[in-house]
Formats: structure tokens, C-alpha cells, sequence
């Protein structure tokens, strides 16, 4: 069994501490954030009546969403995956008329999600961080289930500090 110094463990903790501080100021998106739907615009409409994201790190490059909310009509949704910045595809539950989402990162601020129904990607979705990392803005561009043209523009807001991890 290793002995452990009492230097060796300030170091280890030291690098735990930095390798942790690290990995929070890469994934600037995590949190909790809750549309703000008069900012928001819905093309098809009508808009929710609520959506709330919850999003964490999960393993190397990864991440874990969870969308719930209520629907126009009145009912609970519930949306989520856990997918890599790779470019390959993960399953989706939830989202009518995609079965896969593939995760590109495009700087600290601008990541892209194409949700896909077997090999056809039926909606692209652009989000940018704001500077100060208190909003987020989601184009939604693609067909809905019912074949129509969506083009919505969803502005979030954080409501909380995203330091929530999901397991690896």
C-alpha cells in the first residue's frame, strides 16, 4: 500500500483543485436556465408555457441536458440526452421527430446541436453565451413533426451557478 506524505496530499489536492477549476471555466453553459418567453420568439407558435434546462458536465467533452416544462396544450415535457462535443451521434428522449442529437462545440460561447430522425438532420440548434454568462440564446432552425418550418429564437436565463456535475 503507497504511503502518502503530508506534501504529497497538498500537492494531489493542489491539482484536484486546478483540474477542477478548469473544467467549470470550460463548460460556461452549465447550469440551470429558464426561457424567458417574452423575449423569446416562437415560429410556429404558440410558444410553452414554460421550459426549464438543466445542464452539467458529464465525463471527458461531455454533457448532460435536461429540458422540462409545459407545452402550449398544457402538458409536462420532459427532453433530455448525454452526448460528447464530438460530432457523433447520442440518443434524444423526448423530442418529437428526433431520435439523435450531435453535440459541435464552436468557441467557449457558441456550441450547435443537429437533431437527426434516422439519417435526415431535421433541426439545427445555435446557441451563444452571452459575455457576462448570465443569458443564453438557442436558434431553433429545422422542420417540426409536422413537417412545418421552425425557425425560434429562445432566450434563457441562469438562475443558478452551474456547478452541478452529472455522473461519468
Amino acid at each position: 500500500m503507497p504511503r502518502f506524505t503530508r506534501n504529497s496530499v497538498v500537492l494531489l489536492i493542489g491539482v484536484l483543485t486546478i483540474v477542477c477549476l478548469g473544467f467549470a471555466d470550460e463548460n460556461k453553459h452549465a447550469g440551470t436556465w429558464k426561457a424567458d418567453l417574452d423575449q423569446s420568439k416562437y415560429s410556429p407558435g404558440p410558444p410553452p408555457k414554460s421550459v426549464t434546462l438543466t445542464i452539467e458536465p458529464a465525463g471527458a467533452d461531455g454533457v448532460k441536458l435536461v429540458a422540462k416544462g409545459v407545452d402550449a396544450k398544457g402538458e409536462p415535457t420532459h427532453i433530455e440526452y448525454v452526448a460528447k462535443y464530438d460530432g457523433k451521434e447520442y440518443p434524444i428522449k423526448g423530442f418529437p421527430g428526433a431520435d439523435t442529437v450531435t453535440l459541435k462545440r464552436i468557441d467557449d460561447k457558441t456550441i450547435e446541436a443537429d437533431l437527426k430522425k434516422g439519417e435526415t438532420t431535421v433541426m439545427t440548434v445555435r446557441t451563444v453565451l452571452s459575455d457576462d454568462g448570465k443569458t443564453r440564446t438557442s436558434t431553433f432552425t429545422g422542420k417540426n413533426e409536422q413537417g412545418q418550418e421552425v425557425n425560434n429564437t429562445v432566450v434563457y436565463r441562469r438562475v443558478d451557478s452551474g456547478t452541478q456535475r452529472a455522473e461519468d
